[in-house]
C-alpha cells in the first residue's frame, strides 16, 4: 500500500511542475511517464482522467494552503505579523525559485479552457485565500493596526491581485525585484496610521 501512496504522490508532485512549467494544456501523461520512469498505464491507474489528476492536486495545495495560512494564526499573534509572513513566503518562493510557484495562479491564467471539476476547485482556492485575508484584514483594522480604505472584502481582493499579478509579472519579465516593488507599496499603505 505504501507503494500505491508513492507513487500517487510523484505522479501529484510531477504534474505540480509541469503545470507551473506549461500549465494545463502544457503536459500530458507521457510527459509524466518520462519524468518518473511509469508506463502511461500506471499513471492512468491512478488517475484516470487528467481533469481526475488535477482535481486531486488542486484538492491537495488547497489544504496545504490552509494548514499554511491556518498556522500563521497560531505562530504570529498580530494581524500585521501574518500578513507580511503571507507575502514574505511568496517573496522567497519568487526570490529563491526554492518553493513552488502558485500552482491555482497558473491555472487560473487558463481558467476559460479547464474542465469544470478543475475550475471550480481553483475558484475554491481564492474564494477560501480571499476570506483568510478579509479576516487578517478585519482583525487588523478593529486593533488599528492596518488602515482600510475599501472594505475588509474589497481590500482582500486587491492584495490578492497585487500579490498573484506582482508573482506573474516577475516571472514574465524575468525580474525578482519586481514582486517586492509591487507588493511593498501595498503593505505600506495599509500600516499607514491613520492622521
Amino acid at each position: 500500500m505504501k507503494s500505491t501512496t508513492s507513487t500517487s504522490e510523484k505522479i501529484l508532485d510531477t504534474a505540480q511542475s509541469l503545470i507551473v512549467a506549461g500549465g494545463y494544456n502544457g503536459f500530458s501523461y507521457a510527459d509524466i511517464s518520462a519524468a518518473i520512469g511509469i508506463r502511461k498505464a500506471s499513471i492512468h491507474h491512478h488517475f484516470p482522467t487528467k481533469a481526475e489528476l488535477v482535481s486531486v492536486l488542486v484538492d491537495r495545495y488547497r489544504q496545504q494552503a490552509e494548514v499554511g495560512l491556518n498556522s500563521l494564526r497560531e505562530q504570529f499573534p498580530s494581524p500585521a505579523e501574518q500578513l507580511q509572513s503571507y507575502v514574505n513566503f511568496w517573496q522567497a518562493c519568487i526570490r529563491d525559485a526554492s518553493l513552488p510557484f502558485c500552482v491555482c495562479a497558473m491555472l487560473a491564467c487558463e481558467m476559460q479552457m479547464l474542465p469544470e471539476e478543475v475550475a471550480s476547485r481553483v475558484r475554491a482556492h481564492f474564494n477560501s485565500l480571499a476570506q483568510w485575508l478579509t479576516s487578517v484584514l478585519e482583525a487588523g483594522a478593529e486593533q488599528n493596526l492596518f488602515r482600510l480604505a475599501k472594505q475588509p472584502e474589497e481590500e482582500a481582493q486587491m492584495l490578492m491581485a497585487s500579490v498573484h499579478g506582482a508573482m506573474l509579472s516577475a516571472r514574465a519579465f524575468g525580474n525578482r525585484g519586481l514582486f517586492t516593488a509591487i507588493v511593498t507599496p501595498q503593505i505600506a499603505k495599509l500600516l499607514t496610521p491613520h492622521s
